[in-house]
C-alpha cells in the first residue's frame, strides 16, 4: 500500500543502518541504498547522513521522517478499519425503516429466523418517506438496505425490486379528530356522502384503484388526487383540510390529530418484504426461510 522509496527511507532511519533495513525487508543493500537515492533525487532533498556508524537523519529528513510515521499510522489504521468493515457488511442485515414502512414486521421475522444465521446481526437504517425520493430507496437495496418491508403493491415498487408478501393490511379512512365522523366506530361509504376524499391518483397501486372504482360508484363521494406515494405531508393536508384520507389500519399511529376509522369494504393491500432483484446468497435464503414461514 506505500511507496517502496518511502518505506525504505523510514525502515533505514528506524535501524540505523542500510543493512538491518535490507535483512528486516528480504532484499539486498543496494537496492536499499537505491529505492533511498531515488526518494531524495524525486524530493531534491538530502535526507540521510552517511557515515561509517551508520546513517542520522538531516532536519529536513526529520520533517519527512515525522509525517512519513503519520502516514503508514494513519494507513494501517484505514485498513484495519476497512477490514473491519467489510467483516460488518458479511454478516450483518441493513433493514430500512421510516414512519410508514416500520421494520416491526421484519423483527418479527428476524425473531424466528436469527438462529439460522448465527454470527448475524442487524443494522437499522432510517429512511425518510419522501414521495419524490422514494423510488431511489427502493432502488438503493442491496447497496444501502439488505431489506425494505412494507405495504406494496405500486408498479413503479415492483420494478425496482423483489417483493415477498407476508400478509396484508385493510384500507381505511383517516379524518382529524374534531371532524363529525371522528367519533364514529366504523364507516360506510354513505356516512362519506357530501366529503371529498383523498387518495393516490390512479394507475399505479391495484388495490387503491379498486377503491376507487367502488367509491366512484358514488357520485356523492369526491375524489381528490394526493401524490403518487404518500408521505407526512399527505397526513397534515389531511389534518389542515379535513377532508378525509385514504389509508391503512397500519398507519394509525403515523399522525397524532387523526384517527383512522374501519370501512365497510374488504379492500386490502399486500405488505412485505422488499430486497434486490439479484440477492446475495444470505439475503436469497433468508427469503426462502421466510417464504416458508408464511407458506399456507
Amino acid at each position: 500500500m506505500f511507496n517502496p522509496q518511502l518505506t525504505a527511507f523510514v525502515r533505514v532511519a528506524d535501524l540505523g543502518s542500510f543493512n538491518k533495513a535490507a535483512e528486516s525487508l528480504f532484499i539486498s543493500p543496494t537496492a536499499v541504498m537505491k529505492q533511498v537515492n531515488a526518494l531524495e533525487k524525486h524530493l531534491d532533498l538530502t535526507l540521510l547522513v552517511r557515515g561509517r556508524r551508520g546513517v542520522s537523519l538531516t532536519p529536513e529528513g526529520r520533517v519527512i521522517y515525522r509525517y512519513a510515521r503519520q502516514m503508514f499510522e494513519q494507513s494501517a489504521k484505514a485498513v484495519q478499519e476497512a477490514r473491519a468493515a467489510a467483516d460488518f457488511a458479511a454478516t450483518t442485515f441493513c433493514v430500512g425503516t421510516s414512519i410508514l414502512n416500520p421494520c416491526k414486521p421484519f423483527m418479527d421475522l428476524w425473531d424466528r429466523l436469527a438462529g439460522q444465521f448465527p454470527g448475524y446481526r442487524l443494522h437499522i437504517v432510517p429512511f425518510e418517506d419522501d414521495h419524490e425520493g422514494i423510488l431511489g430507496e427502493i432502488g438503493a437495496l442491496g447497496v444501502k438496505f439488505d431489506f425494505l418491508i412494507g405495504a406494496c403493491d405500486s408498479r413503479q415498487w415492483l420494478d425496482h425490486c423483489r417483493f415477498l408478501p407476508l400478509g396484508e393490511y385493510y384500507h381505511c379512512v383517516a379524518v382529524p379528530r374534531d371532524h363529525p365522523l371522528a367519533g364514529r366506530q366504523r364507516l360506510t361509504l354513505q356516512d362519506l356522502y357530501g366529503q371529498t376524499l383523498m387518495m393516490v391518483k390512479q394507475g399505479d397501486s391495484p388495490s387503491v384503484d379498486r377503491v376507487r372504482a367502488e367509491v366512484e360508484r358514488h357520485p356523492a363521494i369526491r375524489i381528490e388526487d394526493t401524490p403518487q406515494f404518500y408521505d407526512l405531508e399527505v397526513f397534515n393536508r389531511c389534518a389542515q383540510t379535513r377532508q378525509p384520507l385514504l389509508t391503512l389500519d397500519c398507519w394509525t399511529e403515523v399522525h397524532p390529530s387523526l384517527v383512522t376509522l374501519p370501512v365497510d369494504w374488504d379492500f386490502h393491500i399486500p405488505y412485505g418484504l422488499m430486497y434486490q432483484k439479484d440477492p446475495i446468497p444470505d439475503v436469497a435464503r433468508f427469503v426462502e426461510l421466510a417464504q416458508a414461514l408464511v407458506r399456507p
